[in-house]
């Protein structure tokens, strides 16, 4: 399962076996993600259908030939909600089913040398949807 967020995987996402993206594919695919100033339409699909042809290029043999009838294989997606149904178009285009993580939000307390204590929340992956 490719990573398509701007994230890397988490150790628990890499366990479940979600790949990052090689350096320079991660570099294009961060600036398809990356919106500063509201796009239009037109500008939202081109980016993704770019990011849903970056991964389609980095797909092997394998994972093309799975013996399933519908998709091919899976990509990790997440980031922005207005950008996320264009994304999973383009991505089943390509045949590639978009899937994204489910993580539980879990608190941790850390004892600091002074004696306070810290409260994180921490995401913990579960699977995905």
């Amino acid at each position: 399962m490719l990573n398509l967020t701007q994230h890397m995987a988490t150790p628990e996402q890499k366990q479940a076996g979600v790949v990052d993206l090689p350096a320079e594919a991660r570099a294009m695919l961060i600036g398809c993600l990356t919106v500063n100033e509201l796009p239009s339409k037109e500008e939202i699909f081109q980016r993704c259908e770019s990011i849903a042809a970056l991964a389609a290029s980095l797909a092997s043999p394998d994972d093309r030939d799975d013996g399933n009838p519908g998709f091919a294989f899976e990509a990790m997606i997440g980031g922005a909600p207005w950008m996320m149904s264009a994304l999973e178009d383009a991505l089943r285009q390509q045949g590639i089913e978009p899937r994204y993580s489910f993580s539980k939000r879990v608190s941790v307390e850390k004892a600091l040398p002074d004696g306070s204590v810290v409260k994180e929340a921490v995401f913990r992956h579960q699977g995905f949807i």
